[in-house]
């Protein structure tokens, strides 16, 4: 209870005696940049779950969770550093974010690591991140990429398919991944011709299709990312007759591609971290038409909101020292599961010194260093549209 007692003199006096707060969290991701169209149904789903705990009254003896958003640009390190670092002068007690790898690594080190601010990426896969010294401070709700490679190895094998020519962006998430994707799928047997770097914000990216080309392959994977040089590589594949069909990768996948991209795109597959079952249904139910929640990383990101909130109410604290430490509890059994739309009732059950196992929207788990076991939709582009053809 250290921060309630100390808070501030807009906090309110509940009738029960105990001060209540107006609790900030951070919402960190990138309203600008290459993954821009993910950025807004991202921040819906965390201030869809921080809503549901104000409207609660069960939060922390009657408090209040206000969201506060803010541009990571998504490759912009000194964007989403200064931003972070706007966040927490406001007087944020949480983060949500990063959302790319590189932004979040950056604003790990530079901001939270200095100030003791803990993090929750709905999105940051690099491999990476799993092993940085982050004094406990970083947790994700999305798996790390060395899973996606895995997983992108049996897609590819279950498909077919013998050979790969693999491009990335050139950042750590781009090279993270496609590392994974590398060893994994020449581990299963098969055989990647070429593997090459593109970057973001070209106006021509022929040389590179040209280079792919060369070295051929049954199929193009593209581990970029949809907004920008992954679907410049797509659109010059097509309009040269180099590549037909595509394999995409967690930063591939997303509506604006295959709306960007056309009928061509159809055929192409790949997967996103997401699973199906009671969690995203709720979800679903519970944002109507206001936004998708099943686009990539949403539920991820109302789960790591959820998360903040129960691990507070856990400690009795809105301090990260404090309630940090209680994240991995709550996210894991023993105790009751929770899903979308049950959080009052976990934090009830929390308040009465009972145990919760939050499942989320996502399927939460967390292992090792804080981060997502990993369950993921394989996608198929249908029609113009990404289809989910199973669960993996």
């Amino acid at each position: 209870m250290k921060k309630l007692l100390l808070a501030s003199a807009a906090s309110i006096l509940t009738a029960s005696g105990v001060y209540a707060e107006d609790v900030k969290i951070g919402i960190l991701v990138g309203f600008t940049g290459p993954i821009e169209s993910l950025a807004e149904p991202m921040a819906k789903g965390a201030e869809l779950a921080m809503k549901e705990v104000s409207d609660s009254g069960a939060f922390m003896d009657g408090s209040t969770v206000t969201p506060m958003r803010a541009d990571s640009g998504c490759i912009d390190n000194g964007l989403a550093t200064s931003n972070a670092e706007r966040l927490l002068a406001d007087g944020i007690s949480a983060l949500i974010g990063a959302d790319c790898s590189g932004v979040t690594g950056a604003v790990l080190q530079n901001v939270a690591i200095p100030n003791g601010m803990v993090m929750i990426s709905p999105s940051a896969t690099s491999p990476g991140l799993s092993t940085v010294e982050d004094n406990d401070l970083f947790f994700r709700t999305a798996p790390s990429d060395a899973r996606e490679g895995q997983v992108m190895a049996e897609v590819l094998m279950d498909r077919g398919i013998e050979s790969i020519a693999l491009t990335y962006t050139n950042n750590d998430y781009g090279k993270g991944l496609a590392d994974a994707i590398e060893t994994e799928f020449k581990k299963a047997g098969g055989e990647v011709t070429i593997v090459t770097a593109h970057e973001d914000g070209k106006a021509d990216y022929s040389a590179e299709v040209g280079a792919l080309a060369s070295a051929g392959g049954d199929i193009l994977v593209v581990a970029g990312y949809l907004d920008q040089g992954g679907l410049g590589i797509i659109r010059s594949s097509l309009d040269s007759g180099a590549f037909d069909t595509f394999g995409l990768p967690g930063g591939m996948i997303g509506d604006s591609l295959p709306k960007n991209v056309g009928p061509d795109l159809d055929g192409s597959f790949g997967q996103i971290a997401g699973s199906g079952g009671e969690g995203i249904e709720k979800l679903k139910s519970m944002a109507g038409d206001d936004f998708d929640a099943t686009s990539p990383y949403t539920p991820e990101s109302y789960d790591a909101a959820a998360l903040f909130m129960f691990a507070m109410q856990a400690a009795g604290s809105t301090d990260p020292a404090e309630y940090g430490p209680k994240i991995m509890e709550v996210a894991n059994a023993p105790g009751e599961k929770i899903y979308p739309g049950d959080l009052a009732k976990g934090l009830q059950i929390i308040a009465e010194g009972g145990d919760v196992d939050y499942v989320g929207a996502s399927a939460v788990e967390l292992i090792g260093p804080g981060e997502s076991a990993g369950s993921y939709r394989e996608i198929e582009v249908q029609g113009g549209e990404n289809t989910t053809v199973k669960f993996r």
